[in-house]
């Protein structure tokens, strides 16, 4: 009997421009989103968003974090059109990517790392030409597949995530999530909420008034759609992610010394979920650039895109 992958089966239930999101756009820039799905094993298949160009200088590939989707890429991804092919994904258990059981998918960074090095194998990116820009939960998976493999990419950019387990850097809500019974407590206040409400709260988190912003209708309601869909929800994803995060970390510590691949660490100076002197520390042991930016939180790449394609560009020269 035919099947339908999970995204296929939300594509045609609610209809391609609604299911696939990101497509409120001027025709000329509509025509540059290719959104689609790619299958990279037998449980997994992504949605993923490229933007392609005639002469690209290289490839980019940017990875979301938590509660965002690839769409949080968009504006960015078009920007960068001009010169680089550019790539988005939502990771397994965000957006209409798919969503297996935790006990085929454990939704750690080290699957989450492994997924990243297959989408790279199946789409035949040129590694030697390629940056990767991570933030949030796409940065530790981003340097453990590093580990696995230092010819994955050209250069990563890293940035407000937590590479080591440092409770006095990390906020009480995230730090909860490490050990039940908080782990459980926090999961079930996630999915009270709508993904919406969530993306529109956790962006100005920490951030005066006036320093505040919003996100796109469109990509906000690409977060509400895929919020509750599955027996998977982001915030279960979210919750299992960080079930084994201190392993992780631990982890990526123990062999800090053998990541060989250049990285640039990129950090909002009034980030209140993961403090600037996580990455501090971070760059200082693998002697790497760092970049602080004033006055700006958690989420860079929605607070001041330009910054962030500032970065990406930079990556090639």
């Amino acid at each position: 009997m035919f099947k339908l992958s999970l995204p296929a089966f939300f594509a045609l239930v609610l209809g391609s421009t609604t299911a696939w999101g990101c497509n409120s756009n001027p025709p000329e820039q509509a025509q540059k989103l290719d959104i689609g799905s790619i299958e990279v094993d037998q449980d997994i298949t992504l949605r993923r968003m490229v933007v392609h160009t005639a002469s690209p200088k290289g490839t980019v590939l940017l990875l979301h974090g938590f509660p965002e989707t690839l769409c949080a890429w968009k504006d960015i991804s078009l920007a960068l059109s001009t010169d680089y092919e550019v790539h988005a994904i939502d990771w397994p258990g965000y957006g209409l990517s798919s969503r297996p059981p935790a006990d085929k998918f454990s939704y750690s960074p080290k699957d989450y790392a492994r997924v990243l090095r297959d989408y790279v194998k199946k789409t035949n990116i040129a590694s030697s030409k390629l940056t990767i820009y991570a933030t949030d939960i796409g940065a530790l998976p981003a340097l453990l597949a590093a580990l696995e493999n230092p010819q994955i990419a050209k250069t990563i950019i890293v940035g407000d995530f937590a590479p080591f387990n440092r409770p006095q850097y990390m906020h009480d809500r995230l730090q909860s999530l490490k050990s039940e019974p908080s782990a459980s407590a926090t999961l079930a206040a996630y999915k009270s909420r709508s993904g919406g409400d969530i993306l529109d709260t956790a962006v100005k988190g920490g951030l005066p008034k006036e320093a505040q912003f919003e996100v796109s209708a469109d990509f906000k309601d690409d977060v509400s759609r895929g919020w509750s869909h599955g027996g998977m929800t982001p915030a279960d994803a979210f919750y299992h992610y960080y079930s084994k995060f201190t392993r992780d970390e631990d982890y990526l510590e123990a062999n800090i010394g053998n990541l060989k691949t250049p990285v640039k660490v990129v950090w909002g100076e009034k980030d209140i979920y993961i403090k600037k002197e996580m990455g501090i520390e971070l760059a200082q042991k693998i002697n790497a650039d760092i970049r602080i930016l004033p006055d700006i939180g958690h989420y860079a790449h929605l607070q001041t895109p330009g910054l962030v394609i500032e970065e990406i560009r930079a990556s090639f020269r």
